[in-house]
This record gives structure tokens, sequence and C-alpha cells, in this order.
């Protein structure tokens, strides 16, 4: 772990290459001095349960209880419940393992309690033993709609059960104008101890628009006097997990880490971009935008570590 620093580190992140780097982070500076915040627009009910993606991802992947395997879900995950319900005729496209269940059923039950999203996130933390605060971006609903080809999809829809496989013409997300950031999320944007803003390698699309797309957020983002720092999930043309690359190109949005600094452009000081895109840094860089050449791709933890350790290192030159 590095040097304790005074100040606070906000991450937003999605599911499964944000849920790296938060991670790295966590392993960079102590527990309380790191909060994630997790994108929630994903979130849907399934089985008459509420379902949260990219925050159990996050959590998970911070307990060390994640499947490292599929990328999703627990390790050594079992599927009874799963196959008891094909058995009774009902869809089985969205993978709930036995395991998984729990945490399902438990945030379902706390929130008909009127418990709020973050409350029972936090609940969850504390169970797993999770340092860090995550918090979701909001307690009120948003939906993320995939505009296709095939007509209006709810995410998980377009994801999880067609697999990506509509073209993409749009997105939109229902419930956005009337939710509400979180306030310990506002209160983090407007701490004067922030000492950096990181936006994880996540799909800029479908996981970091949700969080910036609140209202106030993105003006508060533009206002902090802490650095902004973006990963690009795009690395030689490919996005490292998901369908980023896919829509970008169905969107008619070039497929490189360039088009990723373009979209951020005005909101973000340093965008890093992997070694294999060295070449590019010096068509992104611009005027109030640094370009910063790091090993991005986090095969391991070690790796996971040192890309938080290098994002660390920028926020402090950017400091």
């Amino acid at each position: 772990m590095n040097a304790s620093v005074d100040g606070h580190y906000l991450a937003l992140s999605g599911g499964v290459g944000g849920a790296k780097l938060a991670l790295g982070l966590s392993h960079c500076v102590p527990a309380e001095q790191l909060t994630i915040v997790a994108n929630t627009a994903d979130d849907f009910q399934h089985y008459g349960l509420h379902i949260a993606p990219d925050l159990d991802t996050v959590m998970y992947t911070l307990a060390a209880l994640s499947n490292q395997e599929l990328g999703w879900g627990l390790a050594g995950e079992t599927w009874q419940f799963l196959e008891a319900m094909e058995r009774l005729g009902e869809p089985t496209w969205f993978r709930l393992g036995d395991r998984d269940l729990a945490t399902h059923v438990f945030r379902t039950s706390r929130l008909a309690a009127a418990a709020t999203l973050a409350e029972v996130t936090a609940e969850l933390c504390q169970r797993l033993n999770i340092g860090p605060r995550i918090l979701p971006m909001t307690n009120d609903p948003v939906s993320t709609q995939v505009l296709t080809d095939e007509g209006r999809l709810g995410f998980q829809d377009y994801f999880v059960r067609r697999q990506c496989e509509p073209a993409v013409s749009g997105f939109e997300f229902a419930g956005i104008e009337q939710a509400q950031p979180l306030p310990e999320l506002m209160a983090a944007l407007e701490d004067p101890q922030l000492r950096a803003v990181v936006i994880c390698p996540s799909n800029p699309f479908v996981s970091i628009d949700p969080i910036l797309g609140l209202p106030g957020v993105r003006i508060a983002i533009r206002n902090t006097a802490a650095p902004v720092i973006a990963i690009s999930p795009i690395v030689a043309g490919l996005a490292i997990k998901g369908p980023a690359a896919k829509m970008m190109a169905e969107l008619g949005i070039p497929v490189t880490a360039a088009a990723v600094a373009e979209y951020y452009e005005g909101l973000i000081d340093c965008f890093v971009v992997d070694e294999s895109d060295a070449t590019l840094a010096p068509m992104i860089e611009t005027e109030n935008m640094s370009v910063a050449v790091r090993p991005t791709i986090m095969k391991s933890l070690d790796d996971r570590v040192s890309l938080g350790q290098a994002v660390l290192a920028l926020a402090e030159e950017l400091t």
C-alpha cells in the first residue's frame, strides 16, 4: 500500500472493468480514503427481485468473492435454483446462482422494508467486510433503454438475453431527469480534500454516462479542483470486456481510444491509454487534457494494483 496522504479519492465505475481498477485502487490507499460510485441504470426486476449487476460486481470483486472464470457472479457458484425454475417453465436467460441469490433476496427484502438502496449497499458491504465505501449512483430508479434495429430494449434484455446482437442506434436513461444523485456523491465532489476523480475503464455510454447524466453531477465534476482522470476501455481498437466496441461501430464512432477521449473532452484533465495505443497520444492531447501512456490491461491482481498506483501518481502530478 502507498503511504497515506490526507484527502479522498472518488472512482466512478461500471461492472467488470471498473471493478478491477477499483480493487487496484483499494490496495493503494487506506479504505477510508476511497469511495466507489457504481452505475445502477442497469438494475432491473427479475423473479420479483431487485438485481443490481454493477453494484454486485464491484462488491464481490472488493470482497475477493468474484467468479474469476465467468467474470461475474460469485466463485464456487451452483445453479440448482435456476434448474428448478427451468423445470417450472420459467425463463432462465439471466443466470442467477444459488449463492448470488442471497444478495438479491436480502436487497429486495430490505428495500421492501423502506431501506434505501444506499443503506442496503452499506449493510451488504459491512457484512462482506469491504473496507472502501461503495455507493449506488442514486437511490432512485433509472433504467437504461437501448435503441436498436429491433426496437427499444431494456439493457439486460439487450445485453444478456439477446447477447448484444441487435444493432444499436442510441441510448435513453428512463427516469434520470427525476433521479437525484446520492448526497454522498455530491458531497465528495464538493469536498476540498478530494484528491482525484477516477473514471474507471468502463463503457462510457451505458456505465459512465448514467452517472454523469444525473442532475448536477457533470457540472460538479467540471467544477471540482481535483484532477479528473479517465482510463480508456478501448485498447488497440478492442473493448477488453463488454460491447463498447460494437456499440461504437454501430453508432458511427471510430473504435479507438482517441474517440473515447473526445467523448470525455471538456470533463477530464488526463486520459490514460494503453501502451499499445501510444502512437495515438499526440493526436489526443489538447490544451486542457493531457495523455498518459500506461499498461492498462488488468489480467492479474498485480496489474490492477500497478494501474491503481499509476493513476494515483498521475493525480499527484496534476495536483
